[in-house]
């Protein structure tokens, strides 16, 4: 590994080491993906990186590569203490709306967590504590939290978190592009771009989009 990303992994690492530094061993990331786009569900991940964890590449989601992130993505399930998903679906970010949406697969995903922690006999029912990029008002079942601006960009565990959230999210589009090809999906994941704002002038919409965030586009 070059000097350049040791530093910068070990800069990413900071709030971790302080915490760590604290006699607090296991720290639970938390991210999202999704909140944005004109279609599909909103993904929320949660993982627990060992103490030692250094894997090379990880940022920011949107900092690495589609294929990069695969790569790494592979390595932080291999390599985590616990991680967990939760998926909130278009219909419900239609009926509860995309923050209220992102809360619940919030929740959602620390309880998947808490199962893989089960499942992988890890010893611990739950983490010690929650590092969330900027949410607050947060049901964490009891579990407190710090909640970090940016912070798929300052700390370790959510860029980490950021990463299983961003790579599962894409998959899931890439599986609805099978089914509605004429929109594009595996291309712009269902994001508001050019392509995908003519695919839906031209095709309307389809059951993945949200309702809520498109009827600027067309009236249905």
């Amino acid at each position: 590994m070059k000097e350049k990303e040791i530093e910068r992994l070990n800069e990413l690492k900071k709030i971790e080491k302080n915490i760590y530094d604290k006699g607090i061993e296991y720290i639970c990331g938390i991210d999202e993906a999704g909140r944005g786009p004109l279609a599909g569900p909103v993904v929320v991940a949660s993982v627990i990186m060992p103490k030692d964890s250094f894997i090379e590449g990880v940022n920011d989601s949107k900092k690495v590569s589609e294929k990069k992130r695969e790569v790494i993505y592979e390595k932080i399930l291999e390599e985590s203490i616990a991680y967990g998903v939760g998926i909130i679906d278009q219909r419900e970010i239609d009926n509860i709306n995309i923050l209220n949406a992102t809360k619940k697969g919030l929740t959602e995903s620390i309880k998947n967590l808490e199962q893989n922690l089960k499942d992988r006999n890890r010893g611990i029912d739950k983490p010690e504590i929650i590092l969330v990029d900027a949410l607050t008002n947060i049901d964490t079942d009891g579990i407190s939290y710090e909640s970090i601006i940016k912070g798929d960009a300052k700390s370790y565990s959510i860029a980490a978190a950021s990463i299983i959230a961003k790579v599962t999210r894409d998959r899931i589009m890439r599986q609805w592009d099978e089914v509605y090809p004429e929109y594009g999906f595996s291309k712009h994941k269902g994001y508001g771009t050019a392509m995908h704002i003519s695919a839906i002038k031209e095709y309307g919409l389809c059951p993945l989009h949200r309702r809520s965030f498109t009827g600027k586009f067309v009236n249905t």
